[in-house]
This record gives structure tokens, sequence and C-alpha cells, in this order.
């Protein structure tokens, strides 16, 4: 019963280390990829929380068109005095009743009526910041969006590169095999074999370098996609390099000038600027209010002669205020308000010289990597071409060791070119649809 006991125990620990791994490797496509960035980032969290708090700010600027309605209450206890009385042949006469406890309640609503345009500056620029924040969060989301692409193809780029570096090792090991033989049957140099070592220990370390890349490239994209950093992720993608047709530079600079989400945002800020202005000049206008108070008190003040009793009384009254000199203050205040606004309007106007130099450099990269792939592709099928027909004629001993390995450069390199040209195509076109707002 006992081993049968320490059986079960031993296979539970292997299941949970199983389970442990199985858990630690992901296979990701890049859609994938994106969903669960804009499901687990944190920053992009924060930004959806702005979003929320600037809508709390709008429905608080509306509410204050709206009458507000307070209670108060309060309980006082008066020292004792003598009451005031009359004395007449009559008799005394109590004129002034004494009450040492008061309880007074108070029920006040107020509207207002005209303020000057206040809180309908207040309540538009309440609105422009909110759709702002909206357009905010959109950003955010599309530069989420961007860098896990940016990352994905990274990783896919680490992979690649890691693969072609192995292919490239297996090559040098059976040309060092060979070339060994070569010198135990007198047909090659000392020199000829540390030619080759040279070359396997430098693509060694490459291997090295790329195994390390590998490693930082899964971390960055694990961390934008908010899994554990440990995570192994395979790259699922197929990548097909179908050119992609663009539209002329000046047809995207007038998309991006419509979909930039960071150009709407800050128009609304433009023209939140633009309501501050009459936010600040709402002081010159009078500020009118309607209010109207219910009271129940013991004594109530309003009643005579007082009684130690709860009565209940109101009023309602229009009330008026209008500042009229507080020297120039409002003034200033318009001023600040229309500088603000002419800030804004540069801003947005270097926004827009911004968002046409990323969008021509954006294009230009595009269109540089398309022609890089169509040079790299044909570079590889030339340098395979060329590693074996000079793989054949070293083997015939035609040609001299140096040449075999002067092709085995080539072709990893023209890979290498290849490799980097087709990830590059992939984050260049990701680069152009960020920066034209898709």
């Amino acid at each position: 019963m006992k081993i049968a006991n320490k059986i079960f125990i031993v296979f539970f620990i292997l299941s949970g280390i199983i389970v442990t791994n199985a858990q630690d490797k992901m296979t990701l496509d890049l859609e994938q990829s994106i969903q669960l960035g804009l499901k687990n980032n944190s920053a992009l969290h924060g930004s959806k929380m702005n979003m929320a708090l600037y809508e709390a700010k709008l429905n608080e600027a509306k509410t204050y068109f709206l009458p507000t309605l307070n209670f108060n209450a309060s309980y006082t206890r008066l020292s004792e005095i003598d009451p005031f009385e009359i004395i007449t042949p009559f008799g005394k006469f109590n004129i002034s009743p004494t009450f040492f406890n008061q309880y007074n309640f108070k029920l006040s609503l107020q509207q207002p009526v005209f303020t000057g345009f206040k809180l309908t500056s207040s309540k538009n620029i309440a609105e422009y910041y909110s759709m702002a924040s909206k357009e905010d969060y959109t950003k955010a989301e599309k530069d989420l969006i961007f860098n896990i692409k940016n990352a994905y193809w990274n990783l896919f780029k680490a992979n690649q590169m890691q693969k072609v570096i192995e292919e490239n090792i297996n090559q040098i090991n059976s040309h060092l095999n060979d070339i060994k033989n070569l010198f135990d049957q007198g047909m090659a140099t000392n020199n000829d074999v540390l030619k080759v070592q040279v070359q396997l220990a430098d693509v060694t370390l490459k291997q090295i370098d790329i195994t390390n890349a590998v490693q930082i490239a899964t971390v960055a994209l694990n961390n934008l996609i908010g899994i554990p950093l440990s995570t192994e992720v395979s790259i699922s993608e197929q990548v097909v390099n179908d050119e992609i047709e663009m539209e002329s530079l000046a047809v995207l600079m007038e998309s991006a000038y419509k979909n930039r989400a960071d150009l709407k945002s800050m128009n609304y800020k433009v023209e939140a600027s633009n309501e501050g202005i009459d936010l600040a000049k709402s002081d010159w206008f009078p500020q009118i209010y309607i209010s109207g108070n219910y009271y129940y008190s013991n004594p109530n003040q309003r009643i005579l002669p007082s009684v130690d009793k709860f009565n209940g009384t109101w009023d309602v009254s229009l009330s008026l205020s209008l500042n009229l000199w507080n020297w120039g203050a409002t003034n200033d205040r318009k001023t600040q308000a229309e500088m603000q606004y002419k800030q804004a309007q540069d801003y947005y106007s270097t926004l827009k010289d911004a968002v046409k130099l990323d969008i021509t450099s954006s294009y230009l990269n595009l269109k540089k990597s398309e022609q890089k792939i169509i040079v790299a592709e044909n570079s590889v099928k030339e340098a395979e071409e060329n590693y074996r027909v000079t793989k054949d004629k070293f083997n015939n001993g035609l040609i001299s060791n140096s040449e075999l390995l002067d092709a085995e450069v080539a072709l990893l390199q023209a890979k290498t070119n290849n490799i980097n040209a087709v990830a590059d195509n992939k984050i260049a076109a990701a680069n152009l649809n960020k920066a034209i707002g898709n």
C-alpha cells in the first residue's frame, strides 16, 4: 500500500510538471497576439480609465444645469434667562417667552437661470475633452497594435535567423568532416582545416547571439501581450510576400488627416480652448438664480408670538449678482484663455507637420522594403546555386577549400538579408498603417 501511495505521489508531481511546462509554451499567430495585448496590456487599461474619468467630468458638468436640493438640520441649547414680562394693574403679561431648546430643519432648492454662458461653456469644454480622451484611447490602442506587430515580426526574424544559422553550422560541420578526411589522406593542409574551424567558431558565436536575441524578442512580445515573461512563444504566422498596393502619397495624407486619432484629439482640445475664452468672459455678465426654502422649526422665528411647537414656513427669491469691478481680473483671464487657444492651434499645426513627415518616411520605407525583398530573394537563389556548384567542384577536387568557405558565407549572408527584408517589410507596412490612422 505504501509503495502504491509513493507511485501515486510521484505520478502527481510529474503530472504537475508536465502541466506547468505546457502552460509555459504557447503558439500564436499575429491576430491572437493582438487580441491578447488588447485584453491584458496595463497601459491600455490606464488609457481606458482616463476616458472614463473625462466621461464622469462631462456628466458632472451637465448636472450644474439642474436644480440643487440641500437639507440642513440644527439643534441649539440656549442659556436660561428670565422672560420679558410687562407688569400692569391688570397683572403680568409675558411679551417674549423664552425657549431654551431650538430645533431647525431647512430644505433649500436653487436653480440657475442665467450665468453668462458659464455653464454652457463648462459643459462644452468637458464634452470636447471627453471626446479627446476617446481619441487618445484609440491612439493608445493603435500604438499598442503596432508595437505588438513590431515585436511579433522581430521575434519572427530572430527565429528565422536561428534556423538559418543552424543550417549553416550543419553545412560547415559537413565541410569540416570532408576537409579532415582530405587532410588524413594528405590532400589538404592543416591550414585548410583551421580555416574551416575558424569559420565554425565564428558562426557558433553568431548562434549564441541569435539565441539571446530570440529570448529578448520573446520577452518583449510577452510583456506587450500581458503573459508571463518566461512563456515560450512559437510563431505560427505564414509569411506571404505579396506586393502591397498603395495609394498615392497625397491620398494617404488626406486619409491620415481624417483618421488619425491624435489629430482628432488635438482638434477637440483646440475647440475646448476656444470655449475657455467664453468661460473667462462669463464674469462680465450678471448671474441670476431662483431659489426657494422651506423651514420647519421649533420655535419658528416668523411666527409671533413664539410658541414651543414645530411650524413650517417657506420663501422664494430671485437673485441677481454682477461683478462691477475686480481690477481687470476678468479681462486677464480672457487674455490667458486666448493665449491658450493660440497655443493649442500651434500645437495642432505642429502635429500636422509631424504627421506629414511620419507618412512620407513610412511610405518611402515601405517602398524601399519591397525593392529589397525582390533583390534579397534573387540573391538567395543565386547564392544557393553558387553553393551547389561550388560544393560539387570541391567534392571533385576542382576548387580550393577557401572558395567553398566563401560560398558558405555568401549563402548565409543572402539568407540573412532575405529574412531581414521580409520582416522589415512587414514592420514598414504596419508603420504606414499606423501613420495613416488605420
